[in-house]
C-alpha cells in the first residue's frame, strides 16, 4: 500500500512535473540562449525592480521624508 503511494508520487514528479525541465535540457544542446530565456526574464525583472527601489529611496532622501533618527524604529 505505502509502496504504491510513493511510486505514484515518483511517477507524478518524473513523468508529469519534470516535462518542461526535460524539454529545456534537450533544447540546451541546440541553443543555450533560448534554453535560458526564463533566466534572462527573471534577471531583467530583478534589475528593473532594484533600479526602481533605489530610485524611490533616492527620492525620499532628497525630499527629506526619511526619518534618520536612531530611535525611529522600535527594533533599534
Amino acid at each position: 500500500m505505502m509502496k504504491n503511494f510513493f511510486e505514484a508520487i515518483a511517477y507524478v514528479f518524473e513523468e508529469v512535473l519534470f516535462v518542461p525541465f526535460n524539454f529545456l535540457r534537450q533544447l540546451e544542446l541546440d541553443n543555450w540562449w533560448i534554453a535560458n530565456a526564463m533566466t534572462w526574464v527573471f534577471l531583467f525583472s530583478g534589475i528593473c525592480a532594484a533600479a526602481y527601489w533605489i530610485n524611490q529611496l533616492k527620492g525620499f532622501d532628497e525630499r527629506g521624508e526619511e526619518n534618520k533618527d536612531p530611535s525611529a524604529h522600535s527594533f533599534l
